[in-house]
């Protein structure tokens, strides 16, 4: 399993950079960043449901009731990733964006891990692990600080450093989703029900904060008549999402949540530097420095750390 992990987990990672760059898609298509959030959703909940149905794993829907109330509400971490992506990837880049998550991402994994909380087997850190965590911090901070030089992200974030708190923050609920989703496939025995019960979760609490925003003025109206306009990839952000959510809750009881999260970050940070450097999936395409090279360099290094422990 642990052979298999580590080129799937990666390729899972890259898909991360194509659903944000799909759901940037879909948010100037509709004009709102929830109602693309709950679109893209709700498409990855009828992906899961189908998949469910062919393998014969709805059945499993019937013992929803007899789960921890906690356990059921993990699908909430895919809508905060999500949105937060939308809102993110045209302001600070793919890069200094991903750099952001991937630091949230594995301070809680690491959390987690060491901590045993949320059913994760307690695994105390070693002398490794605490480096690797600290590498992921300065590499992360490099790339931020240089593109900070940069009068887009200098404007982006000047006044309002809450775009990167969210960064990090909308990284971090990802490996609490995957404990919590790896929790409830456990008692229902069914992985692929599981993540389908966690998508319909998302759409749903996507749903509710659209209708809410839907009565403040200054929020922006959803409209279904710039879809045409969106390209065929646009529409993968769902899949992309079903991928991630499905791979690292199965993935985590086998090798742990900082591993997993670790070889995920890796390849969100490879894919987000062709991203960047080629202006990929209609995002401005922005300078790849030396300086911002080695912030990759240094997480990276991190993330391998973290990976052999």
């Amino acid at each position: 399993m642990e052979l298999i992990a580590v080129p799937l987990l990666l390729l899972v990672g890259g898909l991360l950079a194509l659903q944000a760059g799909a759901n940037v898609q879909l948010s100037t298509a509709m004009g709102s960043p929830f109602g693309a959030s709950t679109l893209q959703l709700s498409i990855g909940a009828v992906l899961l449901l189908a998949l469910a149905a062919l393998a014969g794993s709805l059945g499993a829907f019937a013992v929803l009731g007899d789960a921890e109330p906690w356990h059921l509400v993990g699908g909430v971490g895919s809508a905060v990733y999500i949105t937060a992506g939308i809102l993110l990837f045209p302001r600070l880049g793919a890069l200094v964006t991903v750099g952001l998550f991937i630091a949230g991402q594995i301070l809680l994994s690491l959390l987690l891990d060491a901590a045993g909380w949320l059913g994760v087997q307690r695994d105390p850190l070693d002398a490794a692990a605490i480096a690797g965590a600290l590498a992921v911090v300065v590499g992360a901070a490099l790339i931020v600080r240089a593109q900070a030089g940069g009068r887009a992200l200098e404007e982006s974030v000047r006044g309002r450093p809450g775009w990167l708190v969210l960064a990090v923050a909308g990284g971090a609920v990802l490996p609490i989703q995957g404990a919590i989703n790896a929790q409830l496939s456990g008692e229902l025995g069914a992985p692929i029900a599981a993540g389908a019960w966690s998508f319909i979760v998302a759409s749903v609490a996507m749903a509710a904060l659209l209708a809410v925003t839907a009565g403040m003025r200054r929020a922006p109206r959803p409209t279904l008549a710039g879809l045409g306009r969106v390209p065929w990839w646009g529409w993968l952000g769902g899949l992309c999402g079903a991928t991630y959510v499905v791979s690292v809750f199965v993935m985590i009881p086998e090798i742990g949540v900082a591993p997993t999260v670790a070889l995920t970050v890796g390849g969100q940070q490879v894919a987000s530097i062709f991203v960047d450097r080629h202006g990929l999936l209609r995002l401005p395409g922005r300078p790849i420095t030396r300086i911002r090279l080695l912030g990759v360099a240094i997480l990276l290094a991190g993330v391998a750390l973290i990976q052999v422990v």
